[in-house]
């Protein structure tokens, strides 16, 4: 995987965190998640920012989908505001 290259058949970050933008709870596929797993907004303008600003990243993505969705979640716990 390349910096830049989102691993096929993942969407471990459309999943594991929540948008506040568009209400989308943690662990809920985004309504925008395709049924091939990618972003149906990609590219587009009405793309929340923060879903742009997020870069496939080693640490972030691992070596599978199952351990990019629990490094995601893990993030997303160790960051919820209570």
């Amino acid at each position: 995987m390349t910096p830049a290259t989102c691993r096929p058949g993942c969407g471990a970050c459309c999943i594991a965190p929540s948008i506040s933008t568009l209400a989308k709870p943690a662990g809920v596929p985004c309504i925008h998640l395709s049924a091939d797993l990618r972003c149906a907004l990609f590219g587009r303008p009405e793309r929340p920012a923060c879903c742009a600003g997020l870069q496939p990243a080693a640490d972030m993505c691992g070596a599978t989908r199952e351990q990019a969705l629990a490094w995601l979640a893990e993030l997303e716990a160790a960051t919820c505001v209570r």
